[in-house]
């Protein structure tokens, strides 16, 4: 590798982490912006300013280079996820059950890659079992507040709300389907834009049928919009960017550690003091994660 590509493989492996770090602040950020605005208003708002940050980030592409099928079967994984995630996250009765919502939805890696193998998009390894494994004993842990596997335990917390952790569990499935379909169905050009276009359309209709009112929030109100919306947009850009010029394999062994570093970061924004059974559910989904990763380089 020469010297030139190796600094700009350093530059975009940077620009991963950096996304990687931005990324892991949004869930305490949407949680957020549903107090200050409203579930459906708060989502619609950010995803609108988001769409305009990436537009003028990516530029916005012309839609023949997508097939219709495409824009309709993977755009619409895409917008699920996203506005599922947002109110998994708004619905949560409190700070700390987002918290825990929002560790549900990093099953998401393992789950892409079971579905990968299932799907014979990618090959893994038996090693794909016990990372499994490890990943839904550490939501367990989690829900039932370490007291393992217990079933009693771990209904007795879901069935206080839900609608949220149900929710949280779909984004992880959504997500996982939608990195396997549009691997597969990849055209040339990336459609975050016209899917965030997409999401912002479909909140508005929604809110519009609704009997939500905006709330009208303080001075700061503005600003948690403006900050929100600029993490999603600089995030995928970053990641966008990365992709084409990191290292692929760095890249994907360090996105792993997002559920540790979006719990902190949770835990600090929102003012939200966690117990010890949590981080050690968050280590579990960590490792399991990272377990099934290797499965699938190694099969």
């Amino acid at each position: 590798m020469t010297t030139a590509a190796a600094s700009q493989q350093t530059k975009g492996n940077l620009l991963g982490i950096g996304a990687i770090l931005l990324w892991s602040t949004m869930a305490s950020l949407m949680r957020l912006m549903s107090e200050a605005f409203g579930p459906l208003g708060g989502a619609a708002l950010m995803y609108t300013v988001a769409t305009l940050f990436l537009a003028l980030l990516l530029g916005w592409p012309s839609l023949r280079h997508f097939s219709l099928r495409y824009l309709v079967v993977v755009g619409s994984l895409f917008v699920t996820y996203e506005i599922a995630l947002f109110l998994a996250l708004a619905f949560a009765q409190n700070r700390a059950q987002a918290i825990e919502v929002a560790m549900l939805n990093h099953l998401w890696p393992c789950l892409t890659v079971l579905l990968a193998a299932l799907l014979r998009l990618q090959r893994a390894s038996l090693w794909l079992i016990p990372g499994m494994a490890l990943s839904l004993l550490g939501v367990g842990w989690i829900l039932s507040g370490g007291q393992g596997l217990s079933v009693q335990s771990i209904a007795r917390n879901a069935v206080q709300n839900p609608l949220s952790y149900g929710l949280g569990v779909g984004c992880a499935c959504v997500w996982a389907l939608y990195c396997c379909i549009s691997k597969r169905m990849a055209p040339t050009k990336d459609g975050t834009v016209p899917f965030f276009a997409m999401a912002s359309a479909v909140l508005w209709i929604k809110y519009a049928f609704s009997d939500e009112s905006l709330a009208m929030p303080g001075l700061g109100g503005p600003g948690l919009l403006v900050a929100t919306a600029l993490v999603i947009a600089l995030g995928y850009a970053a990641w966008n960017q990365a992709l084409r010029t990191g290292n692929l394999m760095m890249l994907a062994a360090t996105s792993y550690t997002a559920p540790v570093l979006s719990s902190a970061f949770s835990s600090v924004i929102l003012s939200t003091a966690l117990g010890l059974s949590f981080w050690q559910g968050t280590l579990m989904v960590t490792l399991g994660s990272l377990v099934c990763w290797w499965a699938s380089r190694s099969g």
